[in-house]
């Protein structure tokens, strides 16, 4: 049986959007999408090939629609993060990896 310790801060949102992820490390982008996001962070699922490990930095870019981008005056919203977790314990059945970013 294993015991989770609850480490967040802020109330999370459900919220399913694709995402596409920079990893500097990999030099290319991967694309995914989010299942729940905070203020301070956000849990993704990605392609199981996806070369992540706890503690790289990567970039979350969130696509925005067309009405949002003409408001916001750019088409998405880029947050910065350090990778807290990784799952790859096929959560979401198909071939995915889960992962835990807070945002710097």
């Amino acid at each position: 049986m294993e015991t989770l310790v609850e480490h967040r801060n802020d109330t999370r949102t459900d919220l399913s959007w694709p995402v596409s992820v920079w990893l500097p490390q990999a030099n290319r982008f991967f694309n995914g999408r989010s299942s729940n996001i905070s203020k301070n962070g956000v849990f993704i699922s990605l392609p199981m090939t996806t070369p992540l490990k706890d503690g790289n930095i990567l970039e979350v870019n969130f696509p925005r629609t067309s009405d949002l981008a003409e408001e916001k005056g750019q088409f998405a919203r880029i947050k910065t993060g350090k990778v807290v977790r990784v799952e790859r314990s096929n959560i979401f059945n198909d071939a995915t990896i889960g992962v835990a970013v807070e945002f710097e």
